[in-house]
């Protein structure tokens, strides 16, 4: 009888347990044992084998619809240390885990290949790719289970931050969860209608300075109080930390760091950072405003799955039990075109690092291009025509060759 293993890494992601419930149903109509591993790699690490919990159909048959993840989560990492690898190796072992489904992002992609590739042909694994900053490289138009949930609870708060804004005449400095990639900002922002999206990726890989991002803010507020509207919502991608100019960044040399050696930018104050030169420039214009900073991203993690991810998941959970037992081994699972496609794990690799490719936005589509016409931005042009350069002018202390000079010199 085949023993299948069920473990969850990283940060949580609407769909989890559709992922946990569809795998066990399957396996368990297969005649498999079905185990869950509590905390992701964290008690296996450690050679713990009691923090476990047998699955069933009971368990799991209605668990689709919730958020969270029933078998919780964690961002332990195996690869680290060769002793603590060894031990999830043996771990799983004495479990009889013979067929392993981590779920999970970029980083447990990468411990589920590691601890596969470790334990030889006695353990097959499948990788199901979850993370709402959708920065797993599937192929394009493909999402990770999670970000369409995740993108319309959080377009839904900036939706209500943009009413709030128009009714107190304030501004709001929405930084959006996403660690390395702006799907998740320019989703939200682009399906709102925020005023502004920042994202790194517009700047080309380039480090950037916080004047410089600050700049663009402070264009964008002034071209829509030209235009009418001294209100609205700018939404920073919390990805752009990681392109902080170190100069910058060297005014936080305790910036800590999570399992995996990534910077923890949630602890960066990006939003509190921009705003206060934001607010130091407009006081140049003689702009007076309110502007609150507010972060978002915790709260998108654990909500219940739309009915795109419930079907998502469920599909992919199945399709993982399918795979693993007609024989493939350390895969991720997808699907593409209405079909499960399992993608070698070597076929995901960054040559590089060594580690899973990040999937950055592609700023070469038409639907970004789209996304950028459609936001209130200072551009280069708008000082070209007079009519509309007067009107930036009217609302500014600066004059026209004075704020050609600040924007575009």
């Amino acid at each position: 009888m085949a023993t299948f293993g069920l473990l969850v890494g990283g940060g949580p992601a609407p769909g989890i347990n559709g992922v946990i419930s569809a795998a066990t149903l399957a396996a368990r109509r297969r005649g498999a044992r079905v185990i869950g591993c509590l905390q992701g790699f964290e008690w296996l690490m450690k050679g713990d084998i009691d923090h476990i919990v047998d699955l069933d159909a009971d368990a799991v048959s209605r668990i689709h619809e919730q958020g969270g993840s029933i078998l919780k989560t964690s961002r332990a990492n195996p690869t680290r240390d060769p002793a603590n690898l060894d031990r999830v190796v043996d771990a799983l072992g004495r479990l009889g885990i013979d067929h392993l489904i981590s779920i999970g992002g970029d980083d447990t992609c990468f411990s589920a290949r590691t601890v596969g590739a470790a334990a030889g042909n006695r353990l097959r694994v499948a990788h199901v790719p979850k993370t709402i900053d959708n920065d797993l490289p599937l192929p394009p138009g493909i999402p990770t289970f999670g970000f369409e949930t995740a993108r319309a609870a959080a377009a839904g708060i900036v939706g209500t931050l943009l009413e709030d804004a128009r009714t107190a005449g304030r501004w709001y400095v929405v930084v959006m969860m996403g660690r390395n990639a702006g799907h998740l900002a320019l989703g939200a922002g682009h399906s709102a209608n925020a005023t502004m999206t920042l994202v790194a990726e517009e700047f080309g890989g380039a480090k950037v300075s916080l004047d410089r991002m600050a700049r663009t803010v402070e264009g964008a507020i002034l071209k829509s109080t030209a235009e009418g509207r001294p209100h609205g919502v700018v939404v920073l991608a919390e990805g752009l930390g990681e392109c902080l100019d170190p100069a910058d960044l060297a005014a936080f040399p305790d910036l800590p760091r999570d399992e995996h050696g990534h910077l923890r930018l949630a602890e960066l104050p990006l939003g509190r950072l921009v705003r206060d030169r934001v607010e130091k420039g407009l006081k140049l214009h003689g702009i007076k405003t309110t502007m609150v900073v507010k972060d978002v991203g915790y709260e998108l993690r654990c909500v219940a799955p739309n009915a795109f991810d419930q079907e998502y998941t469920r599909e992919l959970g199945a399709a993982a039990v399918a795979s693993l037992l007609a024989g493939h081994a350390n895969v991720m699972i997808t699907r593409q075109n209405q079909k499960i496609v399992p993608i070698p794990f070597d076929q995901i690799l960054d040559p590089k690092t060594g580690k899973t490719r990040i999937r950055m936005l592609d700023t070469a589509t038409e639907s970004f291009a789209s996304a950028m016409a459609l936001q209130t931005r200072l551009a280069a042009s708008d000082f070209d025509e007079p009519r509309a350069a007067e009107a930036i002018a009217a609302v500014s202390k600066l004059g026209v060759a004075e704020l050609r000079e600040r924007f575009f010199v």
